[in-house]
């Protein structure tokens, strides 16, 4: 009798988490056709059906929702096992696969990625970009190593570790640049643009603009926050972006920056890890590099703000 394989485990796992066929295959290397001979094989040693097949996507059954959970178990035992490894010798190598969510990655991403591969050259790191809550299953599930977020995550079986925190500014159209800052109070009756659901970026602006229980009707979205800092350009509204997207985000739009008036609106951005992960200590000093890119960079950040609304070039 043909006995269960880490490959059908990796194939079925790759399966359960996408949904479809054609995009499991692809995260795995391989044909769809093959893709399916190795999940009916798979099957047929279990005696039982894990998938309902349809044209469009699958799902699972009630042995395949549970299969998929002891499979991801198995699989992140695996990938640790071979962190231990790792973990043993002096110098970190191999695959390090990190994520980062979309209001940190084009600001910081470059330079950490640049500093990483000084201190470790024998690293491969695997960046990925996504919203927190996403970033935080795929560690969870062993997707990932770690992840760079804003703190607190509050789950108890990931690490915290707090890096540096960071201001909110307000943007507003080149034209509003001599009026008086508004207060949070005074933001609730303006046209705030924010980004769209499952931005953690999102949920602090609204805590800061109290604004949780009385959504306008009127609000609008987007899913980044360059389109944000453009459609404030072009009169439609004010937004609130982190003090490291300005000097990116501002540079071609008819925007003025503005500080917020006191307790300012901020964040802590930490990094995250399982409790588990056999690499914690060499984690601990990665997160420190970030720290240091992230400090380095904000003293350019800083300099800029004040003055942005008097100096803009066009």
């Amino acid at each position: 009798m043909s006995q269960i394989t880490l490959k059908h485990l990796k194939y079925f796992e790759a399966l359960a988490h996408h949904g479809h066929f054609g995009r499991a295959a692809d995260v795995c290397s391989i044909s769809q056709p093959a893709l399916s001979v190795q999940m009916k094989e798979l099957e047929q040693i279990l005696g039982a059906p894990l998938v309902e097949r349809s044209t469009r996507k699958i799902r699972l059954t009630r042995l395949g929702e549970e299969f998929a959970i002891r499979a991801r178990e198995v699989l992140r035992s695996v990938d640790e096992l071979s962190d231990l490894a790792r973990a043993s010798r002096n110098e970190l190598s191999g695959p390090f696969r990190i994520g980062i969510i979309p209001t940190i990655a084009p600001y910081l991403l470059p330079a950490f990625v640049k500093r990483l591969s000084k201190h470790h050259p024998d690293l491969d790191p695997h960046p990925r970009e996504a919203v927190t809550q996403r970033l935080i299953d795929d560690l969870l599930d062993g997707r990932l190593d770690a992840a760079i977020v804003a703190l607190p995550v509050s789950e108890a079986s990931l690490t915290e570790v707090a890096l540096f925190d960071e201001d909110f500014v307000l943007v507003r159209p080149l034209a509003d640049a001599d009026k008086p800052v508004p207060s949070s109070d005074k933001l609730r009756e303006m046209r705030l643009l924010l980004l769209e659901e499952g931005h953690c970026f999102r949920d602090q602006a609204i805590s800061y603009c109290n604004l949780s229980s009385s959504l306008p009707r009127d609000l609008m979205e987007a899913s980044s926050l360059s389109t944000l800092v453009q459609m404030v350009g072009a009169g439609i509204g004010v937004t609130l972006i982190p003090e490291m997207a300005v000097p990116i985000e501002t540079r071609s739009a008819a925007v003025s920056v503005a500080r917020l008036p006191k307790p300012q609106p901020s964040r802590t951005i930490g990094m995250v890890w399982r409790n588990t992960n056999p690499l914690a200590d060499h984690l601990t000093g990665i997160a420190e590099l970030f720290r240091d890119v992230g400090t380095s960079q904000a003293k350019s950040f800083n300099n800029p703000v004040a003055d942005r609304a008097r100096h803009h070039d066009h």
